[in-house]
């Protein structure tokens, strides 16, 4: 089983976040990208394979696009834990007043 907070375990079932399952989907259309642009240098395809190919190039890459945003999304909003450095810092201040002439 995973250690991470992301998987847990429900009923015996193993269950993934949203993250993990978002990060797959983002795999799995990278590689079926990867896999059709590597079919559709194959010279023995006929004009209606390489059209088919390339619709679903751009229907993965409109997906990818969308997943790709919503994790973007996703760690631009995420709490980012605060350093107890930083937190201490805050009410503590030095002011000096300087004599100007």
């Amino acid at each position: 089983m995973k250690s991470d907070a992301a998987v847990f375990e429900h009923g015996g079932v193993i269950r993934m976040s949203e993250a993990d399952i978002l990060s797959r989907n983002i795999h799995a259309l990278k590689e079926l990208q990867r896999v059709a642009w590597r079919n559709l240098a194959d010279p023995a395809l006929t004009t209606f394979e390489r059209r088919e190919i390339r619709n679903e190039i751009k229907q993965s890459d409109a997906e990818l696009r969308s997943y790709l945003e919503m994790m973007s999304d996703r760690s631009r909003f995420r709490e980012r834990p605060v350093e107890s450095g930083v937190a201490d810092g805050f009410g503590k201040f030095e002011f000096r007043l300087l004599a100007g002439n």
